[in-house]
């Protein structure tokens, strides 16, 4: 598997997310890396890292990612994931001793009925474009009205992002050769298993932007019902990338919760039977500053 390494101090495992790479990680990485030592992978099928030679699915890859950590000495190592990295990070922790700490941003597979195949159509679509546009990506990305229309599912303020990172980002996507397989697997594969409370020994987070098109807010409580030690993070005017449009929040969420600041007050959901709507889930509050700038 592919991966870059930099930075020092307690390492740091960054997965991206479906049709991503390890740059995906860039609006953040040289901040991260002045406190931990930072290890970015290309997982299977992305980046410079081969397609596995049977099934792509998010088991396939856990036992992987699971595999690689264990080969270089670092299982138990705190994890963050995007998108369908979280859902990755989240299977991890779910099978014990393989990483520890855990922060999950806008995790996949969550949804439910109609959401499953609203995910799986835009997703769907999109790509096609995007390779029918893959001669002119850079061009089209180049321009704040091309980021608006190409990054509207995704992002809350498409057109403050860095012009270079989004050509980088979508470039990846067309060029992934598990981008369709894996796709599928998300919307209507294997769902995902969770947790008893009190299983789960690490700091677990859960963070999920307000305006997220990709994985509707709603499924915020679901995800909390399938891991109950998690603690959830809300981030304001946000879309399905944190890490993108509000770069100082996740850091700061990052070293925060990695490094054991959790609100106790906060630790303890409501289980009497009723549904909790997200906007009243118990949060994840982080200290005033931690010193970091945009």
């Amino acid at each position: 598997m592919h991966y870059i390494r930099c930075g020092a101090g307690k390492p740091l495992l960054l997965i991206h997310g479906l049709g991503g790479h390890w740059q995906s990680w860039n609006p953040i990485l040289a901040d991260l890396a002045t406190k931990r030592e930072v290890i970015a992978v290309d997982l299977p099928g992305f980046g410079q890292t081969p397609k596995l030679a049977g099934v792509t699915s998010i088991r396939t890859l856990a036992d992987e990612t699971a595999a690689f950590l264990h080969a270089n000495g670092l299982s138990g190592i705190d994890a963050v994931g995007s998108s369908m990295g979280a859902r990755l990070v989240l299977e991890l922790a779910r099978r014990g001793g393989v990483v520890g700490g855990v922060v999950a941003l806008n995790p996949g597979g969550f949804w439910q009925g109609w959401e499953r195949h609203a995910f799986f159509s835009s997703i769907y679509l999109s790509i096609r474009l995007l390779r029918l546009l893959r001669p002119v990506l850079p061009a089209v990305c180049a321009n704040p009205l091309g980021r608006a229309l190409l990054l509207a599912q995704f992002s809350a303020r498409p057109t403050k992002l860095a012009p270079d990172i989004v050509s980088a980002e979508l470039c990846s996507y067309v060029a992934s050769p598990a981008f369709d397989e894996l796709l599928a697997q998300l919307a209507y594969g294997e769902e995902q298993q969770g947790t008893p409370r009190g299983s789960i020994a690490h700091p677990l987070v859960i963070g999920w932007g307000r305006r997220d098109r990709v994985c509707f807010p709603r499924q915020a409580r679901r995800a909390l019902a399938l891991f109950p030690d998690a603690q959830l993070h809300w981030f304001d005017r946000c879309g399905h990338f944190p890490h993108w449009d509000a770069p100082a929040e996740t850091i700061q969420l990052i070293l925060s919760a990695l490094a054991g600041a959790r609100d106790n007050a906060a630790a303890a959901l409501s289980h009497d039977g009723h549904e909790n709507h997200p906007e009243q889930s118990p949060s994840l509050h982080l200290p005033q500053s931690t010193g970091l700038a945009w």
